[in-house]
């Protein structure tokens, strides 16, 4: 299948999409599998990220252990639960910490030296092994200092999960790849309070080695048996991996010997240097791309406070814990797919920007009405426009950068909804019998920061390039002004 846009004119060299959509044809039974394997890290994401809703359960403001849910938490063992809302909030904020230092240190890996497949299956390894380690945590401190490793370890999962994905199949189907990791993350949050329920009673450290071990598990199957992207090696210089990743990618309906008269017509050579900074120092030494990062990470934070932070206040309402959080849970499913038919059909910038201003109206209409029966459809429907504006602008994000610094743009944009979780569970603790303050906070944020998008250009149905030459010429022949 050739591109109907190419990069480069019919009397040039074909573009690299067309070279590998020319080699692995259409979307074809090893395309889809090797997608939904690299995609579900996002369903041990997802565990590691909301496992504190269970095993760091707080009272609804008061100091009776009876409160507490059936599962004995890090609460009830350390008697935490008449303690400073600092220390209480201490462990889910050095979480998220780890996930923003991670995100700084180990997502450029994914564009440098070790790329999407090997960063993925090394940050689901060291992540599982943080989590049982852990379930060893014999006090508040400790396991604050071993959940900073699980968040570091943590960070790059979904972004490698995400770009390793969208880069193994063709361009028309990235967006719909993309969803994927989605539905697999609304899994992962879904088994948690199936899990929890089955363990209630049982120490809150069960609930850690139920979710790790598989995850471990896995992190092995990844490195044996998911494909390397080839944009990835392609950029890189790998020539022979290249195309040895395409060969057995190829749809067998595709003449195979035709596989190396195309790739003999591409020039395969690295791009940038093996630096594991250099694709940070691509985006700053550009001003378009800086200005594109910056608006999208205002944008993710915004997001990020009641895509994190929300499920963090469920406590505060007047439902059972298991039941709050399987429906916000259950929300995601939804919302993904929504995304599904949205990423295809409306402009990335006015959906995104809806989203959030309907997520901010519902948060702090929360804070206002305190009668369940308007606040938890409230919630709900905060929540799920929260879990789609995420969606939307993970994809954009991929689409608004090029191949060699994609990774690092996608998990900046990240550690921005991540930094949003720092804070996040200081405000929850702080709001303590004032359960308004985390609505009424998280609403106005995003609110604000989602109009931010405004200052993106629009990327709907746009070729997604693999250098910033391209990406720049790409602008140039568009006639858009950035």
């Amino acid at each position: 299948m050739t591109d109907p846009n190419p990069l480069l004119s019919e009397t040039e060299s074909p573009a690299l999409d067309d070279t590998i959509e020319h080699c692995i044809g259409d979307f074809g039974y090893t395309q889809f599998l090797q997608s939904v394997v690299s995609s579900f890290a996002w369903f041990f994401d997802a565990q590691q990220t909301f496992i504190a809703v269970f095993t760091d359960a707080l009272t609804n403001g008061t100091c009776s252990p009876d409160e507490l849910p059936d599962c004995r938490s890090i609460v009830s063992e350390w008697s935490l639960d008449c303690s400073d809302s600092i220390i209480r909030g201490l462990p889910s904020s050095s979480f998220f910490l780890g996930c923003l230092s991670g995100g700084f240190l180990l997502s450029t890996l994914a564009d440098s030296s070790l790329g999407r497949k090997n960063l993925l299956a090394l940050s689901c390894l060291l992540t599982s092994l943080a989590g049982i380690i852990t379930s060893l945590s014999t006090n508040v401190l400790t396991y604050a200092a071993f959940r900073f490793l699980s968040g570091f370890f943590r960070s790059a999962i979904g972004t490698c999960a995400l770009v390793l994905a969208t880069e193994l199949v063709a361009r028309k189907y990235r967006g719909s790849i993309g969803i994927f990791g989605f539905v697999w993350f609304t899994f992962g949050f879904l088994s948690l309070p199936l899990i929890a329920f089955l363990l209630k009673g049982y120490s809150w450290r069960l609930i850690y080695l139920c979710t790790c071990i598989p995850c471990l598990i896995y992190s092995v199957f990844v490195y044996f048996f998911v494909h390397e992207s080839p944009r990835w090696l392609f950029v890189k210089g790998r020539k022979e991996e290249f195309i040895k990743t395409l060969t057995a990618m190829a749809d067998k309906r595709t003449v195979s010997h035709k596989i190396s008269s195309l790739l003999n017509s591409v020039e395969c050579k690295p791009h940038e240097e093996y630096n594991i900074y250099s694709a940070f120092k691509i985006l700053l030494s550009k001003w378009w791309a800086l200005r594109r990062l910056a608006a999208a990470m205002v944008v993710a934070f915004g997001l990020g406070t009641v895509y994190l932070g929300m499920p963090l206040t469920l406590g505060n309402l007047s439902m059972n814990l298991y039941l709050n959080v399987t429906l916000n849970a259950l929300s995601e499913l939804p919302a993904s797919v929504l995304t599904f038919f949205l990423i295809g059909k409306v402009n990335r910038k006015g959906c995104l920007m809806g989203l959030a201003v309907v997520s901010g109206i519902c948060s702090v209409g929360c804070a206002v009405w305190w009668d369940m029966g308007i606040q938890i459809p409230l919630e709900l429907l905060c929540f799920f426009c929260g879990c789609t504006a995420v969606n939307v602008v993970l994809i954009y994000t991929m689409e608004l950068f090029p191949t060699c610094v994609r990774n690092s743009a996608v998990a900046m944009v990240r550690q921005a909804i991540v930094f949003s979780g720092v804070v996040s569970p200081l405000v929850v603790a702080a709001g303590g019998e004032n359960g308004w303050l985390p609505y009424g906070v998280f609403g106005a944020t995003i609110g604000v920061c989602g109009l931010f998008a405004v200052w993106l250009p629009e990327t709907r149905g746009r070729t997604l390039c693999d250098t910033m030459e391209e990406e720049e010429e790409l602008q140039y022949r568009h006639s858009v002004d950035y």
